[in-house]
């Protein structure tokens, strides 16, 4: 309900536009003085002012110039309320910075057509703050990540690069010097570390972009419409096997699934991505013998989904400081890796409004928890 104050000096002038407004929804507030409406205005919190000119103490145009002088007041629109006919003096309630003005007698009609144009005046502007608060938290938001995702690339990324490259360079040097003397067996061993390397640096790339649009797109969902695209039923327990299959293909005799049959209404790129990179950390950060257990069920209208592993987990701190380019225990595992994997899924549980916790214990294993609602939405 949009709030109008009244100042004015003279009781009888308020109960007369109460009642001409009376067949509006508007909340109407009364000030006896221009001081009491400058030192209540908080409690006010008007969308409009109608304001008295003729006042004793503080006049209606002073009133004005101060509320105009006032930041978080300046753009509430203010209609002057006078018995002055002359061009001169409306002149001097424009210049104190009012937005229109009203003639006494006030007319039930001049004066609801006035107060309802100010008031959409008064939205718009409301309208083009909040898009300039949005963006400004927007911005906000990217620069903060921006910061995150520089500090630790300075510190991650080179390697990651560094590594592959000098795979590809040295693999591809060593045929080029020495092919002469070379067995097309040893040459095809060269090509395909090089092939590796390449194939490692492409797998990064894609990692990094899938990463950016999933942050881009959790502040402006609008920015990729094909997200949007939802099949209302993902069969879960396939794609989830599926993912296994592929991403644990070395690792089956290790796999132990307890899944349900479960439907969820979900983008399937997002869910197939999420499942991916959870089950290829999970075979990456444990050894070979040792069990991965997934599990899926429904409850209460939500997927509750468990990747467990018993690698070498992670301490609080660390649980605490995950993020893309953020490496822990690197020594440890001879496995190549920039923290994106869980950062990604993280971030696709997010945008469908989700739950994603970790538990660990150093030295024992990591268990992933993932709550999604089966009927969702995207921000």
């Amino acid at each position: 309900m949009s709030s109008i104050l009244v100042i004015d000096d003279e009781t009888y002038n308020f109960d007369v536009i109460q009642t001409l407004l009376s067949n509006q929804t508007y909340k109407l507030d009364y000030a006896t003085s221009g001081q009491d409406a400058l030192d209540n205005l908080e409690y006010y919190q008007p969308d409009v002012i109608l304001l008295d000119v003729m006042m004793p103490k503080m006049d209606g145009m002073e009133v004005c110039r101060r509320l105009k002088s006032m930041d978080a007041w300046k753009h509430v629109p203010i209609i002057m309320v006078t018995s002055l006919t002359a061009k001169k003096d409306i002149a001097l309630c424009l210049e104190s910075g009012a937005d229109d003005f009203i003639s006494k007698p006030v007319d039930r009609i001049e004066l609801g057509a006035r107060v309802k144009s100010m008031l959409r005046i008064k939205q718009q502007y409301d309208q083009i703050k909040a898009l300039s608060k949005l963006q400004e938290n927007t911005i906000h938001v990217l620069q903060n990540n921006m910061d995150e995702l520089c500090g630790n690339l300075s510190s991650s990324l080179p390697h990651e690069l560094n590594t592959p490259l000098n795979g590809v360079f040295g693999a591809i040097e060593m045929v080029i010097n020495d092919h002469q003397n070379m067995e097309s067996e040893e040459i095809h061993e060269w090509l395909s570390l090089a092939k590796h390397s390449i194939q490692r640096l492409e797998k990064l790339t894609k990692k990094f972009m899938e990463y950016t649009k999933l942050e881009i797109f959790a502040i402006n969902p609008k920015i990729d419409e094909s997200r949007n695209t939802y099949y209302l039923d993902l069969p879960t327990m396939i794609l989830i096997e599926n993912a296994c299959a592929i991403k644990a293909n070395n690792r089956l005799n290790d796999l132990v699934l307890d899944l349900e049959d479960i439907n969820i209404s979900m983008n399937e790129k997002d869910f197939v991505s999420m499942i991916n990179e959870l089950i290829e950390n999970a075979c990456k950060f444990s050894k070979s013998g040792t069990p991965i257990k997934v599990a899926s069920w429904a409850k209460d209208d939500v997927l509750h989904l468990s990747i467990s592993d018993q690698g070498r987990g992670m301490t609080e701190d660390q649980i605490n400081r995950i993020g893309a380019f953020i490496q822990f225990e690197r020594r440890y595992y001879e496995q190549q890796g920039i923290g994106l994997g869980l950062k990604i899924a993280k971030k696709i549980v997010e945008i469908y409004q989700g739950k994603f916790s970790i538990s660990s214990s150093y030295g024992q294993g990591t268990t992933i928890n993932i709550e999604l609602p089966l009927t969702t939405s995207i921000l």
